[in-house]
């Protein structure tokens, strides 16, 4: 299957990954299936142990597994041609202290084919993008963990990757490197690059992504659209008196409806539906005493359902 033809970027289909032999074998991915189209920005989270990593690491064909499959490009994974258009952070970049910053770029530059004109040009400009400017010359043991992460993204730029493969984005980086980091993600997302990425920051993933596929277990506990998996978390509430004889308008009975003696109190959990509610309760005379909002968090979200998930059978 061909790119051309609309394939997905990253393709996996009931992957399982284990680990040891015998008794001892574990099973870090369960049958996990997603797919990942070109020029989207996608979100992979779960708590440590989920199996993020080790489906990062078979996409790039450090590990095999046990059944499923995984491609990229169209390609099996780990295969030359499967790697060639990707850039690729790992969870931990350890790198050669007595290097430069520069003298690693050309490394990895060399290693994806870059001339030496070709490196002289995007060296400088990269390092200026990931608030490493002027730094060229610094030995990499000098660099603090939070620039070394930064470091791990200029290299995985340098070949102006076709797609990006992110383990835990924002390890190490303090609240400015973030948000640098995110205008980096921000601009690169709108040139049309494919980023699938994992971090422990929702509210990152909240920002940047188009679709999220949560997992938990090394299986996939959800997965949708950010808009779609939003909507829901937007809660409106509206306190009202019924008059007397009061009976509930159908756009408001899907909705959480609660009585506290005179009062009545209405979650109201999609946005649409809210305007139609409020006209529809005032339409039938009830006295509106108070309207709030409030959003609740991806984080508490996700939160939700792993206990949702620890609770099943």
């Amino acid at each position: 299957m061909s790119e051309q033809n609309g394939a997905s970027v990253i393709e996996v289909e009931n992957l399982v990954v284990e680990y040891g032999k015998g008794a001892r074998r574990h099973r870090a991915v369960d049958g996990v299936t997603f797919a990942v189209q070109p020029g989207e920005c996608v979100g992979f989270i779960g708590a440590n142990g989920a199996g993020k990593s080790t489906t990062m690491k078979t996409l790039m064909g450090f590990i095999f597994p046990t059944s499923g499959s995984a491609r990229v490009f169209g390609h099996k994974a780990g295969t030359v041609e499967s790697r060639r258009r990707i850039g690729y952070l790992p969870e931990v970049a350890l790198y050669y202290p007595f290097m430069k910053a520069r003298e690693l770029l050309e490394l990895y530059g060399g290693l994806s084919g870059l001339s030496r004109s070709q490196l002289r040009a995007r060296i400088p400009a990269l390092l200026e993008k990931v608030g490493l400017g002027g730094k060229e010359n610094v030995l990499l043991r000098q660099f603090s963990k939070g620039m070394q992460q930064r470091l791990g993204i200029a290299q995985s730029l340098i070949a102006e990757p076709d797609a990006l493969i992110f383990d835990e984005l924002s390890s190490g980086l303090d609240p400015l490197g973030r948000y640098d980091l995110r205008q980096v993600l921000l601009e690169l997302k709108n040139s049309g690059r494919t980023i699938f990425f994992s971090s422990h920051e929702l509210s990152e993933v909240e920002s940047l992504c188009d679709r999220i596929v949560m997992i938990h277990k090394g299986r996939v506990l959800k997965e949708a659209p950010v808009a779609e998996l939003m909507k829901p978390l937007n809660q409106f509430e509206v306190v009202f008196v019924p008059p007397a004889g009061f009976e509930i308008p159908e756009s408001a009975a899907r909705h959480d409806l609660r009585h506290d003696g005179e009062m009545c109190r209405l979650l109201v959990n999609d946005i649409d539906d809210y305007p139609r509610v409020l006209s529809d309760l005032t339409a039938r005379g009830v006295e509106i005493r108070r309207t709030a909002s409030r959003t609740v968090s991806l984080e508490d979200y996700f939160i939700e359902l792993v206990r949702e998930a620890e609770e099943k059978p």
